[in-house]
């Protein structure tokens, strides 16, 4: 009997976890990403001696970053679970699990943003200011156009990371790659099935990086 004989015969199922897998990837990574990206800005602008200085406003979007950061995925999940059953009606499956799962990578988005924009060059910022343009024109016309290729690595590091998180969406009946290899390859002692589920998330890994390295080539000065 070969040894991919049994996954082989639940190749439906792999499939389909698969996709559930992208399911969770994509839309966690649109609304963490948007809202990372605010958090972030808005924290790079208001910290010590930027455009919007604000010692309250950065003081607490900081703290809170670093307190949500430090709270692990598995409890995460039991914290937000009234807000997940707000949100999308349930506490199970895909679809509830991507509140956590933004939940989160907002803050840890957040800080890779602040990160990224804060290592743009601060005289191309006063030269911006000298020439009268607003904090908004700032932002988008220098911090965001200067600060992209950083961006788009903070970006592709959230991705990755947000992929690994997803392996454990079946804690509340989310499923995808990463609950089959620990359902059915590990509790069931398949190890061929814990193979080919390592394989495409690896898959997945290389192509996000492999974008991120051709996006950072073409959009560096």
């Amino acid at each position: 009997m070969g040894f991919f004989d049994y996954s082989w015969s639940i190749k439906d199922r792999i499939f389909d976890d698969f996709k559930t897998t992208l399911y969770m990837l994509f839309f966690s990574a649109i609304f963490a990403g948007l809202l990372g990206l605010i958090l972030g800005i808005i924290m790079v602008v208001t910290d010590r001696g930027r455009i919007l200085e604000n010692k309250v406003v950065y003081s607490i979007l900081d703290k809170l970053t670093n307190i949500f950061r430090s709270i692990p995925f598995v409890i995460l999940l039991a914290l937000v679970a009234p807000l997940t059953r707000f949100i999308v009606d349930t506490r199970i499956g895909p679809k509830a699990a991507i509140v956590p799962l933004v939940v989160s990578c907002v803050p840890f988005f957040a800080r890779q943003v602040e990160q990224a924009l804060a290592e743009v060059d601060p005289g191309v910022i006063e030269a911006a200011e000298a020439m009268g343009k607003s904090p908004f024109e700032i932002i988008t016309s220098v911090y965001l156009r200067e600060g992209l290729p950083n961006l788009i690595r903070a970006g592709s590091i959230t991705l990755i990371s947000l992929l690994g998180l997803t392996a454990m969406a079946g804690l509340i009946g989310g499923g995808g790659i990463g609950d089959l290899a620990i359902s059915v390859g590990y509790n069931r002692y398949k190890d061929d099935v814990v193979l080919v589920s390592v394989v495409l998330i690896l898959l997945v890994v290389f192509i996000i990086q492999a974008i991120a390295n051709y996006l950072i080539r073409k959009t560096k000065h």
